[in-house]
């Protein structure tokens, strides 16, 4: 393993090259993938399916269970990467521990960050108990009584239940009354990223609105030292918990927006490392609630790659190879999610250049080798004067472009 504090970059596909293995290989893995190989770094992207959209892009691609501990360990030990990025938290991250802890290699931001973080149980009293952050009412609880009784005597209506382990709103419902609490223990019960468990009840927070704030850990070149960058926040809409779109920069209240800075400053620094952080911040006034935590890109940041000089994917790139990072804002800026319509092994996909014929739009279509209706096959991408101008243009985008089945 090379100098894990700053790594030096080489030639790919040598003996000098600088190898990063990607766990994970999705729309936001592409994206770093091909910030890497702009600097020359070496690529192998591993999932759970072919053709993933990162496989499509990186020098070599897995196909394996990410939670098949034995069967992941093979492949780390036979591709020997310098750095092991997860892209996603269905994985063995026991293992991740045991090879940052034997010197195998770096884990990006570290293997404790991708621990705790996969379960909310972990980041949650991390988050609150540990660091005394700001937080909504909470409860776990592994039974439907228990569940009831949490609500009944402490939690109250209306709350949040959600699978301690899952992504992408999976699982995730509203309870307004009793008369819905048997549906939504089912519905986190089949939306688990590891089926029936433990779930988390947190009382609902009459917030104004939702923020991620994304944030850099990275090595400063004058002095060597690991310091915290952040990007300006980024407004987003959610249905079921799964982001639809997102904008930047969202006003913020000048108080409210330092308290979101001092709490994500001090998550990301108790999980360590270096790289991009998604720090999800509930925000109400001049109060702020920690919400939840991702030791990577955020789908919600992919709006960056209109809005920023460097986008939330280069910045990740450049925080783990221990480059100096831009935050700056470069325009008001929007993104809006293209579902795929349609189940199909095979999309054509239309109206790209009527979608893309208004001025400052910009499209970003996944490679996904399967549509669902619900499937995020790619984004539409939008600047303008302010973000609601930007928001209106992506919304534009999205819509315009048409997805069918191949033929």
């Amino acid at each position: 393993m090379k100098d894990s504090s700053v790594p030096l970059l080489g030639t790919p596909l040598s003996e000098a090259a600088l190898k990063v293995m990607l766990l994970g290989s999705g729309e936001l893995g592409k994206e770093v993938t091909i910030a890497l190989q702009r600097l020359g770094v070496e690529v192998i992207a591993v999932d759970r399916y072919e053709n993933a959209p990162a496989h499509q892009v990186a020098h070599r691609s897995h196909v394996v269970s990410m939670t098949d501990k034995e069967a992941l360990r093979r492949i780390i030990l036979a591709e020997k990467p310098d750095v092991i990025v997860p892209e996603i938290e269905a994985i063995a991250t026991d293992l991740l521990v045991e090879l940052e802890d034997a010197g195998v290699a770096r884990v990006i931001p570290t293997a404790r960050a991708a621990q705790l973080t996969m379960n909310r149980e972990g980041i949650r009293r991390l988050a609150a108990e540990t660091l005394g952050l700001p937080v909504s009412p909470y409860q776990f609880v592994d039974s439907l009584d228990a569940l009831r009784q949490a609500i009944n005597n402490e939690i109250g209506y209306p709350c949040v239940i959600k699978p301690v382990m899952s992504s992408s709103g999976k699982g995730q419902s509203v309870l307004k009354s009793a008369a819905d609490l048997e549906k939504a223990w089912t519905y986190a019960q089949e939306g688990g990223r590891t089926g029936k468990g433990r779930v988390i009840v947190e009382g609902f927070i009459n917030f104004d609105y939702e923020i991620t704030l994304l944030t850099v850990r990275y090595r400063d070149p004058h002095s060597g030292q690991v310091e915290t960058a952040f990007c300006e926040p980024i407004g987003h809409h959610q249905l079921d918990g799964d982001y639809i779109e997102s904008w930047q920069p969202h006003p913020m209240n000048p108080h409210a927006l330092e308290k979101a800075r001092d709490i994500a400053k001090t998550v990301t620094g108790s999980l360590g490392g270096m790289g991009v952080f998604g720090v999800e911040l509930f925000v109400a006034g001049e109060q702020v609630w920690f919400s939840e935590v991702s030791p990577r890109p955020h789908d919600t940041g992919m709006v960056t790659m209109i809005s920023q000089e460097q986008s939330e994917f280069e910045l990740h790139a450049r925080a783990m190879l221990g480059l100096p990072v831009n935050t700056q804002l470069r325009q008001p800026g929007a993104s809006s999610v293209i579902y795929g319509g349609v189940q199909a092994q095979a999309v054509k996909i239309a109206n790209v250049a009527q979608a893309l014929a208004e001025e400052g739009t910009d499209i970003r279509l996944f490679g996904k080798p399967e549509s669902f209706v619900k499937r995020r096959m790619g984004v539409a991408l939008a600047s303008a004067a302010d973000v609601q101008q930007a928001l209106e243009k992506a919304r534009r985008v999205s819509s315009t472009v048409a997805i069918s089945a191949a033929s």
